[in-house]
């Protein structure tokens, strides 16, 4: 098999992971693995990779999105040179990601894909494919997407058009294109957004739920590579882990929190910019983003809890990566959040309550980590081992292959 996937990042960033880890498995089972990309990791890949455009062509198509809300419909001329390696290389199935992120045009992509009608397989990270411009939109309580989006209440947000709304054109063409693949199957990483999926124009495609997987042998219970100023304290550490730090993410709820909380803990985000950093108050510990992944899974051991106060998400790997390394989540019901964990492996809180989190912190640290942490690490073990979690995939490139040749 000749597998090809295209995702904004290769090797960096949860998406990015995500994709580098399929295009393993399925070497390690004796395919062919290509990743089709804008941005790449530090770490490189073991994929072939191709680059789609270059920054002077992001550029252009941030322009078109700022200005005329035309996200996802610039990049032509890389779009174009990206069909032309897909033909020369010729996959037996392709893998699609996140197609959003100033890389691709998706009216040249999928009119290519319907003339060859490849087997395709798509993995949905947010809900960005169904809308007419956001990623998310329960943060304003937004239905549009069941019928025709327009006068978008979140124009603003990314992809950000600062000017023009073009909510309703992008809508009718998003349905226009999405629609029509004889062999498409989507995968949405939350039971959460399968839901909304099986609601939207795109509900006569096939939805499969596969959960994220990680590798629980690199995530692990240790304190191998913890900072030193962490190594030092006496504190008991509450962890916040995330790629941008912002509203969405829980920041501020972090900042409320800090000011209720005991002294006896302290609180640690990681990913925070140099600015953000500067303006934390005495009671958080910032730390700049990682791609040291020991270094994380030493910061989840010895945290006592983590917190994930997100208001927007689907299915966040920080959850399964803290309880791969025996630690208990407290997270806001929000999106798949929740379904990491159970009522043996953490809490979950009403979106906004962050003054709840303090006695569930209290309760869990009354308890001992030691409590939580074999649980913790089964149910890691258990449900989201990156081996089976990207075996699910394999087998389903494989099954839509054969469905393709009968």
């Amino acid at each position: 098999m000749k597998l090809l996937q295209i995702n904004t990042t290769v090797n960096t960033t949860s998406t990015g992971r995500i994709t580098e880890e399929i295009g393993q498995k399925a070497m390690e089972d004796g395919h062919e693995s290509y990743i089709a990309y804008r941005k790449a990791g530090p770490a490189g890949s073991r994929s072939e990779l191709i680059k789609i455009g270059n920054e002077l062509d992001r550029y252009w198509h941030g322009l078109k999105t700022r200005v005329f809300d035309l996200h996802g419909f610039g990049s032509k001329r890389a779009t174009r040179e990206l069909v032309r390696e897909i033909n020369d290389i010729n996959p037996d199935v392709i893998g699609l990601h996140n197609l959003h992120g100033y890389y691709v045009n998706i009216e040249i992509l999928f009119n290519y894909l319907k003339d060859v009608q490849k087997p395709v397989l798509w993995t949905f990270h947010d809900c960005w494919p169904f809308t007419g411009h956001c990623t998310y939109f329960e943060s304003v309580n937004c239905e549009r997407w069941k019928t025709g989006c327009h006068d978008c209440p979140l124009k603003k947000n990314y992809p950000a058009s600062y000017f023009l709304d073009n909510s309703r054109w992008n809508y009718a063409k998003k349905k226009e294109l999405f629609n029509g693949l004889k062999n498409l199957t989507i995968v949405t990483p939350s039971a959460w957004l399968k839901n909304y999926v099986t609601q939207s124009f795109l509900k006569d495609y096939p939805v499969k739920v596969i959960h994220n997987g990680i590798d629980t042998a690199v995530f692990t219970p240790n304190d191998n590579g913890l900072p030193e100023e962490l190594r030092s304290t006496d504190k008991k550490i509450v962890l916040g882990v995330a790629s941008v730090w912002d509203k969405r993410k829980g920041l501020q709820d972090f900042i409320e929190l800090s000011k209720i909380l005991d002294r006896k803990y302290k609180i640690v985000l990681v990913g925070l910019s140099k600015r953000q950093m500067k303006k934390l108050p005495d009671e958080i510990i910032g730390i700049s983003r990682t791609e040291d992944v020991h270094q994380l899974a030493a910061l989840y051991s010895v945290a006592e809890v983590f917190v994930n106060p997100t208001w927007i998400d689907n299915f966040p790997t920080t959850n399964i990566e803290a309880l791969s390394c025996g630690t208990p989540v407290i997270t806001y019901r929000t999106g798949g959040s929740p379904e990491a964990i159970d009522e043996e492996t953490g809490f979950v809180v009403k979106k906004g309550s962050f003054e709840q989190i303090s006695p569930l912190i209290e309760e869990i640290s009354s308890k001992g980590k030691i409590y939580y942490r074999d649980r913790c690490r089964e149910r890691a073990i258990r449900l989201y081992e990156k081996e089976n979690q990207w075996g699910k995939y394999i087998d389903l490139y494989n099954g839509k292959i054969d469905f393709f040749k009968n």
